[in-house]
């Protein structure tokens, strides 16, 4: 996979933040069974610059948590079956899987890693797996969906042993 990692601000962080993004990345990719090695685009930034995107791309005047920006538009969740019938899926040069982008809130990874009682470790990964989700067709638009996406997360996150205490 690769992982093109950008910092808007200061890296607040006590371990290696890249590290982490690719692990929990990777870990989604394959509890999806991707079949393709993949690009991914990730910007950590701060409020501000998280409100300015999101009031651009969403019309929203608010800052959040994390925007997932997919490329892909699949027609079921993590369904890979028919990407190859569109060669704009893939990177020329590489032949990755273009995932999409994903923009995460530094300063929100630190006050709700505070609110929830855990670590900016642990809120980070679940952003990342959070945003994976997306980045691969599936959403929380009903009560059914978000269970789904609920359980995925965390799923990942127990895989990897990133627990709330951690």
């Amino acid at each position: 996979m690769t992982l093109a990692l950008s910092f808007e601000t200061e890296n607040p962080f006590d371990f290696d933040a890249e590290a982490l993004i690719r692990q929990v990345a990777e870990a989604v990719l394959e509890s999806e069974d991707c079949p393709y090695a993949c690009q991914l685009d990730v910007l950590l930034t701060d409020d501000e610059a998280m409100r300015e995107i999101n009031c651009l791309e969403r019309g929203l005047d608010a800052s959040t948590d994390v925007l997932s920006f997919p490329f892909i538009p699949f027609p079921e969740p993590a369904d890979f079956t028919e990407l190859e019938e569109d060669p704009m899926n893939f990177d020329p040069d590489s032949g990755e899987l273009l995932l999409g982008d994903m923009v995460i809130s530094l300063d929100k990874v630190r006050s709700q890693a505070e609110a929830y009682g855990h670590s900016p470790r642990r809120e980070l990964a679940f952003l990342t797996a959070h945003s994976l989700f997306h980045l691969l067709g599936y959403d929380h638009e009903d009560e059914a969906e978000r269970i789904q996406m609920e359980e995925k997360q965390e799923g990942i996150l127990r895989h990897l042993g990133i627990t709330r205490e951690c």
